[in-house]
């Protein structure tokens, strides 16, 4: 524990992970909203997480402003290892702490890679690599023993982690994350608002992209499976669809929202 009471360091990169995690939110709702709507010419193929780092490359500094971003999302995944393995939560060492830290450890992954596609699209080496090395990794998938059946299990966590943001944002239990006693009883009722909209709407982007899954690990087909910007498609293909797609958007404007707040008052156990 005097590593961590030590380690002052921790504190600014969880924040400054935070704000750039939520600064990829609101833009990718920015952009899914655009796109409901066919604005400025966006349509939901540019709307994944690589569309976002192109779309912010294209305005007046963007290259700046990308590189904090960059830099924001390294330091999200830096500070989820950190809670792995310094175990800064304090979830312990029975099942149910190690699969929590886990989770962490698989949230650092996840943005880890996310910073490196904002890099790469920063050194101008971006461009629509997402989709294909999408398709390429579940091409690969299909190809092994049992492949369909793998991939269905991948489909099948993706699905499960799309039902437990859904419940965990109807629970509101994330306000816990936030010192909400120095929140002003505006900001409180944002962070409960905000943030009960924004892990629902995450949680059926989840579901749609599992969806996809099940669709290419039933059908063998790789092409079939999706990303963020193929669930926007989806979503804008059924009945109300631009208003449904409209909806989400919103939501997940909410959830970066949220990430705001609880860059400026989360709650630390160090």
């Amino acid at each position: 524990m005097t590593l961590l009471s030590n380690a002052i360091w921790i504190k600014p990169i969880a924040k400054f992970g935070l704000a750039a995690k939520g600064t990829v939110y609101c833009l990718i709702g920015l952009l899914a909203f655009m796109s409901a709507f066919n604005l400025g010419g966006q349509t939901t193929k540019k709307s994944s997480n690589e569309g976002v780092f192109l779309f912010v490359m294209d305005k007046p500094a963007g290259k700046i402003i990308l590189g904090i971003i960059t830099l924001g999302l390294l330091c999200y995944a830096v500070w989820r290892f950190i809670q792995t393995l310094l175990d800064t939560e304090q979830k312990g060492k029975k099942a149910k702490g190690l699969s929590k830290r886990l989770t962490y450890f698989f949230s650092g992954i996840t943005y880890l890679f996310l910073s490196w596609v904002s890099f790469k699209v920063l050194s101008g080496n971006g461009g629509n690599s997402g989709g294909s090395s999408k398709t390429d990794m579940v091409s690969l998938i299909l190809h092994q023993p049992a492949g369909q059946w793998l991939l269905g299990l991948v489909a099948a966590v993706m699905a499960g982690i799309g039902v437990y943001q859904i419940w965990y944002g109807n629970s509101e239990k994330f306000h816990k994350h936030v010192n909400v006693q120095a929140l002003n009883p505006e900001a409180a009722h944002l962070l409960m608002r905000a943030g009960k909209i924004g892990y629902i709407s995450r949680g059926i982007v989840w579901l749609v992209i599992a969806f996809l899954f099940f669709k290419a690990a039933l059908h063998s087909k790789a092409s079939e499976a999706g990303d963020t910007s193929s669930a926007f498609a989806f979503v804008e293909q059924s009945t109300f669809g631009t208003y449904l797609l409209a909806a989400l958007a919103i939501g997940l404007i909410c959830y970066g929202v949220m990430n705001f707040i609880r860059a400026g008052f989360e709650k630390f156990k160090y």
